[in-house]
């Protein structure tokens, strides 16, 4: 007993060890709001669906396997060569018999460099086909997702599952599964060839991993709640940065600097905090396989001395140098493995975390979507109709409540009524961009759920009061980078709407650069910019939605100029609140709160003297005392 009393003592530290750690397990078991939170998709399900997207792979990663074989072989006999030249070493030999043992080492050793080189590169071809399929799949999505779900989705966020989250699934394919099925294959080689070698000073080595797994289990239960808080932390941070960034002039314009840098730090701090709990939880548990590694080699030492000095064998077998040193080797080998399982599996979680937020994303169905039996219009003629038609962005809050009404072809309609009264929702509705709750919306006769919504939306063209341009030039913008428009019809659209009146000064003309949302020019010419773009895609109906505010009086009357000229081109609808540029509307519906109120052309509202009426009074006289100046 008292020769064996080292190994006891070392089996008391490591048992002491494994208690502390699962007194700490269970005190911080609970606190699942300081460590993080539990994905609610289990891995099953990630590996389920992610395998889609590796199984058009499969004969790579066939044959990365494969060529894996040769790489785990170089691991499982290097250490037999070495042990057996220690032996020989201490006995006679001949030189071309070093030779032979040393050629052999270094072939293994070459084969597998080269099988390591060939696994990356087969890994990381790939890899980018799978990062570049999900994350067109991903786009494809979100484009798909109705404005609603859009609205509540911030951007930063959506950014965040395009770049951050695919990029760390690409590692799962590329570097992840790949190693740990050869770390595993690795440990199972290594206990096997030592068990060959030595059984009894393998059944040493295993007394070790009953610890290993024990550490390895409570390892995977708190990386997985760290995992999930750093990534809830990093989206956070992503969607703050983009929303603020965008609107970093308001913040200025209102002296909020320090502010939002402190709102900043409070979300850097999260994060810095979130991500220090992760380091705990893998600082602790890599010393502790660590410890085990070393424990291990110690009672290898000890034992093989221990026979060595005093002649007697261990659990009946003879310890000879040579077997000290491939065990020696094989430990090392047998507890690397182990620990890049560990560092495998904290990216693995890390991988599973983003998997399921890109699958939350997948997993939300549209709201607006094809019916089964929708069809295609090759060309509408413009005739709308709303048949008692109620709406609401909210359950039980009417935006519109029971609207009817009817726009012949070709007709120009104008919806007038204060903020809120439902006309933007109007034109949203006839695009599609919500559906509605009652009633009908028909084009052509037709109802609108029954038009496929690609079909539906290719003949409407729409010019809105915060006109987006893309970065790119002005072609680019009117084109929106269909090569089928040719620069003459670019330039014709742009004449026909007034908007050749400014290209033609600048220098670029057309290839004139148009930086981030087009912040290089006015908002008059981005407006004219939006109405060469509509006009060069021929729609048959045109909505503009606020097209003529917040602009200046030169700029206003080329845009009344061009709006004169796309009436001939189809149905148009307008909502406007300066009630001068739709005097000769063929129709002007007031609306007040969701409801109609009248309906009729400028003059017939004018004669009726109803709320059309006051509200073009007091625009007047609102005018009227703006050209009289200080004056007045």
């Amino acid at each position: 007993m008292h020769d064996y009393l080292p190994l006891l003592m070392v089996g008391g530290v490591v048992g002491l060890f494994s208690t502390a750690f699962l007194i700490i397990w269970c005190s911080i078991k609970g606190k699942t709001e300081e460590i993080g939170f539990d994905r609610t998709m289990p891995d099953g399900e990630l590996f389920r669906r992610l395998i889609v997207y590796a199984k058009p792979h499969w004969k790579s990663f066939v044959l990365v396997l494969f060529i894996m074989v040769f790489s785990i072989a170089y691991d499982l006999i290097s250490p037999r060569i070495l042990g057996s030249v220690t032996n020989m070493v201490q006995e006679e030999f001949e030189l071309p018999q070093l030779y032979t043992m040393v050629a052999l080492y270094a072939g293994l050793l070459v084969v597998s460099m080269v099988c390591v080189y060939l696994q990356s590169i087969i890994l990381q071809r790939v890899g980018q086909k799978i990062l570049s399929k999900l994350r067109e799949d991903l786009f494809v999505h979100i484009e798909g997702l109705s404005h609603e779900q859009l609205n509540n989705i911030p951007v930063g966020k959506l950014v965040t599952r395009e770049t951050n989250d695919t990029n760390a699934i690409s590692m799962l394919f590329t570097n992840i599964l790949v190693n740990m099925v050869k770390n595993a294959f690795s440990v199972v080689g290594i206990l096997c060839a030592m068990l060959v070698l030595n059984y009894a000073l393998t059944l040493m080595i295993l007394c070790f991993v009953p610890f290993i797994i024990f550490f390895t289990v409570i390892f995977r239960l708190l990386s997985r709640r760290a995992y999930r808080k750093v990534k809830d932390c990093t989206t956070d941070i992503n969607t703050y940065l983009s929303e603020n960034l965008s609107g970093i002039k308001i913040t200025q314009i209102f002296n909020q600097e320090d502010r939002k840098n402190h709102e900043f730090l409070e979300k850097s701090a999260a994060l810095a905090k979130a991500r220090q709990r992760q380091m705990i939880v893998f600082g602790t548990f890599r010393p502790l396989i660590h410890l085990l590694n070393t424990f291990a080699v110690m009672c290898l030492f000890y034992l093989s001395a221990r026979g060595y000095i005093g002649g007697t064998t261990f659990l009946g077998q003879v310890i000879d140098s040579g077997t000290v040193v491939a065990f020696y080797m094989y430990i090392s080998r047998f507890f690397g493995p182990i620990q890049n399982l560990t560092e495998q599996f904290n990216m693995l979680q890390s991988a599973m975390a983003s998997a399921e937020k890109i699958f939350t994303v997948f997993d939300m169905e549209p709201q607006v979507v094809d019916e089964p039996d929708a069809i295609e219009l090759d060309e509408i003629r413009g005739e709308i109709e709303f048949r008692d038609v109620w709406f609401a962005y909210i359950p039980d809050e009417w935006v519109l409540k029971g609207v009817s009404f009817h726009v012949q072809p070709k007709q120009t309609v104008a919806f007038v009524g204060a903020t809120g009264s439902g006309k933007s929702t109007i034109l949203s509705l006839i695009c599609r961009n919500y559906d509605i709750q009652k009633g009908q919306i028909l084009i052509d006769g037709i109802d609108i759920k029954k038009i496929r919504i690609a079909s539906l939306r290719r003949h409407f063209g729409q010019m809105l009061q915060d006109v987006f341009l893309f970065s790119g030039t002005i072609r680019s913008n009117i084109a929106l980078r269909e090569e089928s428009f040719t620069d003459e019809q670019i330039w014709q659209a742009c004449k026909y709407v007034n908007a050749d009146s400014f290209i033609n000064k600048l220098e670029g003309g057309l290839d004139e650069v148009v930086r981030e949302r087009g912040n290089n020019f006015s908002a008059g010419q981005r407006q004219l910019l939006s109405f060469a773009r509509t006009i060069i895609h021929r729609p048959e109906v045109m909505i503009l939605d606020e097209a003529t505010a917040n602009i200046d009086t030169e700029t206003e009357i080329l845009i009344q100029d061009s709006l004169e000229k796309m009436k001939n081109i189809g149905t148009m609808l307008i909502v406007a609140h300066r009630l001068s540029t739709i005097q000769h509307s063929d129709n002007i519906i007031v609306l007040s709160h969701g409801e109609i109120l009248e309906q009729g052309t400028h003059q017939e509202l004018l004669h009726n003297k109803g709320r059309y009426y006051q509200l073009y009074t007091l625009q007047f006289s609102k005018q009227q005392l703006q050209a009289q100046g200080p004056t007045a």
